[in-house]
């Protein structure tokens, strides 16, 4: 796999305080990648910095071959093949076809009455098109903020606990919209949970990070049966290693 992201060096810094600290993280195009970790290890912080909202304060982000350092702006256009779909989705007071067509319209696009409805059949919402986004339950709101960033086409769609209080009905579905996205459209995700086991069933490699650091990173397989650091078993195996 090409290489999408690439971070060297990088940190974030409130003040004196240090919130994340990554010596060396490639991302590759077309994979599906886990973040985990205890609250406030950073993820977050790290799926900020890969959408752009969030310059590193030392260290370099290169994104297909473009490096972003410190102080450097980042163009419009690399901003746009970034989405993020966040823990609890905001949707507009409209119907859910037209939350769907937010980012087209913001980005002077022509809405597509059939790319919203194959969009909409793909989340499980076809029936809903017409009905207002507020008498959504919590599983089929965050279906429709899925929708909204799928329609976009991102080469990278980050996913910031996507599942997180949802029944497993509602997880099951999205877990599979996930999978299905990267299947076929090859599109890379970053999906930061606090579930190991939804970390172990939909990536290719798992990020561990421990107070604001990275741990270790590794295939699936190895992640779960053989890490090379006695932290991260311990994370696997549910001890307390905060």
């Amino acid at each position: 796999m090409s290489v999408l992201y690439s971070l060297r060096d990088v940190t974030v810094r409130y003040g004196s305080r240090s919130v994340l600290a990554v010596n060396e993280l490639d991302i590759h195009a077309g994979e599906v990648l886990a973040i985990v970790g205890p609250s406030g290890a950073g993820k977050s912080t790290l799926l900020r910095l890969l959408n752009f909202l969030q310059p590193p304060t030392t260290g370099a982000l290169t994104f297909e071959g473009m490096t972003f350092s410190p102080g450097r702006d980042v163009p419009l256009a690399v901003r746009r093949r970034v989405t993020t779909v966040f823990q609890r989705p905001v949707l507009l007071k409209r119907t859910v076809e037209s939350n769907v067509a937010y980012g087209l319209r913001l980005r002077g696009q022509r809405d597509s009455a059939a790319a919203i409805d194959a969009t909409l059949e793909d989340v499980g919402l076809g029936g809903l098109a017409k009905q207002p986004a507020r008498t959504l339950s919590g599983g089929e709101a965050q279906r429709v903020a899925l929708a909204r960033a799928m329609i976009l086409r991102p080469d990278a769609l980050l996913l910031d606990e996507p599942t997180a209080n949802l029944d497993p009905y509602n997880v099951g579905l999205i877990e599979q919209i996930v999978a299905r996205l990267n299947r076929e459209h090859g599109t890379t995700i970053v999906l930061v949970t606090h579930n190991v086991y939804q970390a172990r069933r939909l990536a290719q490699r798992v990020l561990f990070l421990l107070d604001g650091r990275e741990i270790e990173v590794a295939d699936t397989h190895t992640f779960f049966e053989a890490p090379k650091d006695p932290r991260t078993g311990a994370f696997v195996r549910g001890e307390m290693v905060y």
